[in-house]
């Protein structure tokens, strides 16, 4: 049932993207950072206790519905609930769409548009050089597709409506506490602590996703430059876990792409079609991914 409801979800989610922005779930921010807020008053409390009891209390919403459901639910009420669930999952936001904004402000050379649209991809400071400024954007399609797709994907798959929900929970939080660090640099340091441990709780349930992923970037990409970079001797140490699986993404991610610069190629050319291309090397893993979900979904209903 899991794997129709989301094969489903994902033709949904391709067809009607337009019709979930709601599920940005920008409330959600507000009740993060009360959380947060309680984690500051237990200092003595290591910053991972509290990132786990704050996923768990977000995740609870979830959990009363599957114990409503009960453990034999009827079909259709699970499928619409797991379809549900999975379209609140994917995201925040979607990445073709974003590039799309992107390409259209480089079209028209509007800086500030430049800017903004990149920034939401990066979700990270933009370089000034407009060329380092490409390959970023390159990279960063590569990495979010995977925060925000595929690695949910994998946990809907593997563990069902519930793991899907808590990564993007865990997600939430990381993306809240990035950004409260960063606006509060000169707090009493909290906002780093809870930084740090949010970080390393995404991080964990992302790493196995990150490597399926890049996997199928050589798959979906040019095969042999993808898998030499994916045998590159692997990341600093010193990087945290997510750090990691981002530096593979985008190094595999970008080699599968294996664009070439053209030598009557403006440079704004040349950043529409690295993004555009990026975009596709993700469609087209999604496309593989469906295909798979697919075969599998029909061998369990001949079973």
């Amino acid at each position: 049932m899991n794997l129709i409801a989301l094969l489903i979800g994902l033709v949904v989610e391709r067809v009607a993207t337009q019709l979930f922005h709601w599920r940005r779930l920008r409330w959600i921010d507000r009740v993060i950072d009360a959380g947060f807020r309680q984690s500051g008053r237990l200092a003595n409390w290591p910053a991972l206790i509290s990132v786990l009891v704050l996923t768990l209390l977000l995740a609870l919403p979830v959990i009363g519905i599957i114990i409503a459901l009960g453990p034999d639910p009827q079909e259709l009420a699970y499928l619409i609930f797991a379809i549900v669930i999975l379209m609140f999952s994917i995201g925040p936001k979607d990445i073709g769409e974003e590039v799309d904004e992107y390409c259209a402000a480089v079209a028209a050379e509007d800086e500030e548009k430049i800017h903004n649209s990149a920034k939401s991809i990066i979700e990270d400071d933009v370089p000034a050089d407009p060329r380092e400024r490409i390959g970023r954007v390159e990279e960063a399609v590569c990495v979010q597709a995977n925060n925000r797709l595929f690695a949910v994907v994998f946990w809907f798959v593997l563990l069902g409506p519930l793991a899907a929900w808590i990564y993007r929970v865990t997600d939430l939080i990381r993306r809240r506490a990035v950004f409260n660090a960063s606006r509060d640099e000169e707090s009493d340091g909290n906002s780093g602590r809870i930084r740090d441990a949010a970080e390393k709780l995404h991080g964990w349930l992302a790493w196995v996703p990150a490597r399926i992923t890049a996997i199928g970037y050589a798959t979906a990409g040019h095969y042999d430059e993808a898998i030499a970079a994916l045998r590159a001797p692997t990341e600093d140490a010193e990087m945290t876990t997510s750090e990691q699986s981002e530096r593979l993404l985008a190094r595999v991610g970008v080699a599968a792409l294996a664009i070439q610069d053209k030598p009557d190629e403006t440079i704004s050319e040349r950043g529409i079609r690295g993004a555009t291309a990026a975009n596709k090397l993700v469609f087209r893993q999604l496309l593989i991914w469906a295909v798979i979900i697919a075969a599998m979904t029909l061998y369990g209903l001949t079973r």
